[in-house]
């Protein structure tokens, strides 16, 4: 939609425990909106089939879809230089908006995930997202079966506020 309104480009960063394979699969042979994804590996995590970080895009979208899959296990030091990296690339294709599908599946209580972040470590990624300094639009996605869903998403929001 932001891009039809006149957007020349947008960002597109998903955090959810699994691959955004629809997401990838809409934007995977376009240039004008980047598409970042950290989640689990494809061989031990649904959807299986995609979000091998081999997966680059095609044509015009060649480079414009980065995947950082995570191994069982990921702690915030490994799942903070893959924010980082994902983060490097946004700020290098200076989106005029940037759309995050938010899943605090990642907790590590989770009986979803294989990851192991804890309810501190949404507000670091919220301050992240924070320091790219753009209009940010969060899309809530998943987490399942646990008390803390609800304090890690507001987690991420007060570290994308500054009230960490």
């Amino acid at each position: 939609h932001a891009i039809a309104q006149g957007a020349a480009r947008v960002a597109v960063l998903d955090v959810d425990f699994h691959h955004g394979n629809g997401t990838q699969d809409i934007f995977y042979d376009r240039a004008d909106v980047l598409f970042a994804s950290i989640h689990g590996e494809p061989p031990v995590s649904y959807p299986y089939f995609s979000g091998y970080a081999d997966e680059r895009g095609v044509g015009a979208g060649e480079g414009f879809n980065l995947n950082l899959p995570l191994p069982k296990g990921t702690l915030w030091a490994e799942y903070e230089a893959a924010l980082g990296r994902a983060t490097a690339a946004i700020a290098a294709h200076a989106p005029e908006l940037l759309v995050v599908s938010l899943g605090v599946d990642t907790f590590e209580h989770d009986p979803i995930s294989h990851f192991r972040l804890r309810s501190p470590d949404y507000l670091r990624i919220g301050e992240a997202l924070a320091r790219l300094k753009l209009p940010t639009l969060f899309v809530m996605e998943g987490g399942y079966m646990v008390d803390e869903i609800g304090i890690n998403a507001v987690n991420v929001l007060l570290g994308f506020e500054g009230r960490a």
